[in-house]
């Protein structure tokens, strides 16, 4: 596949400068693309070029520790809470002038999409979560999992210790390349598709807000004074109430997508699940014909 064409662009938020993809008319539908860990703006490519050509101004932003993305200061928290990513968020679309938004993301993108939808639904036209409720509670990750689920959460395990830092700064691409082919089993990605990615892991502080994330999520790490309020907030785990589409990746090695919907009690509007089989944890770049397709349908409900 071809390298699609867009404009790489940045703004300044109060603490970062912020990079981002530019796909399409600076007058278009606005529709922002967010990634998850390991991965990039590449997960998107066989999504936003075809949003663009429909007429949709597409940004795809580089989240807080990857690629090009780079915080203000030395002295800024190193974050990667869940709060971090939202504000993040809510910090590009102000920075564009973009008052309104359809959102689409899965894993660290998909939880900052959850949050503003949340916290801040006037600013959300319609949203494509993957595996649907991306909100952390913090206070039930003391609880521990079945066994079956644990042993699949053993990366996040590792970045609590000092080795696991360590392994992740050392082998950042050996790592991540592992848990790509973990989370999307049945997803046949080329070395080059890994290494069109990989360079954004060289991102000075990737380890920092990566270690953060996952240390913060259950409470053994402090988070940023900056988002003590949101997170508070989140501590509630408030209603999404604006027009949904969950997408699960049927063979989602982070964890299987059950025959029921948990995660349909935390949807209080028109609210849908789809269930993509043989597709794992990196849903628009496994299936973005299926990506793009939720998100259409979402766009055309809510012209």
């Amino acid at each position: 596949m071809s390298d699609p064409i867009f404009a790489l662009e940045r703004v300044r938020t109060a603490r970062l400068d912020l990079a981002y993809e530019a796909h399409g008319s600076a007058d278009g539908t606005p529709v922002v693309l967010l990634h998850g860990f390991p991965y990039d703006p590449r997960a998107y490519d066989g999504v936003a070029p075809a949003l663009a050509a429909r007429g949709c101004r597409v940004i795809v932003p580089y989240l807080r520790g990857f690629g090009p993305t780079r915080f203000l200061a030395p002295d800024i928290p190193r974050s990667g809470q869940q709060a971090a990513l939202a504000q993040d968020l809510l910090d590009l679309l102000d920075a564009l002038h973009i008052p309104r938004a359809a959102l689409m993301g899965y894993d660290w993108g998909g939880r900052a999409a959850c949050i503003v939808a949340a916290l801040q639904p006037q600013r959300v036209r319609c949203l494509v979560t993957g595996q649907g409720y991306n909100v952390h509670d913090i206070a039930a990750f003391a609880l521990p999992h079945a066994p079956e689920q644990e042993h699949r959460l053993w990366y996040q395990y590792y970045f609590h210790s000092p080795r696991g830092r360590a392994g992740l700064a050392t082998k950042r691409r050996e790592l991540c390349e592992l848990l790509w082919r973990l989370w999307s089993p049945q997803w046949r990605f080329t070395p080059e598709q890994f290494e069109r990615t990989a360079p954004s892991f060289d991102n000075p502080d990737f380890v920092d807000v990566v270690v953060h994330s996952y240390k913060h999520r259950y409470a053994y790490a402090a988070g940023d004074p900056a988002y003590e309020a949101m997170e508070r907030r989140l501590a509630q785990l408030p209603a999404i109430g604006v027009p949904t589409i969950n997408v699960c990746g049927g063979d989602d090695g982070v964890g299987p997508t059950p025959a029921a919907d948990p995660q349909a009690v935390h949807f209080t509007g028109p609210y849908e699940r789809r269930v993509l089989e043989r597709v794992g944890h990196n849903y628009p770049q496994e299936d973005p014909a299926a990506a793009l397709a939720a998100l259409l349908s979402l766009l055309e409900r809510t012209a």
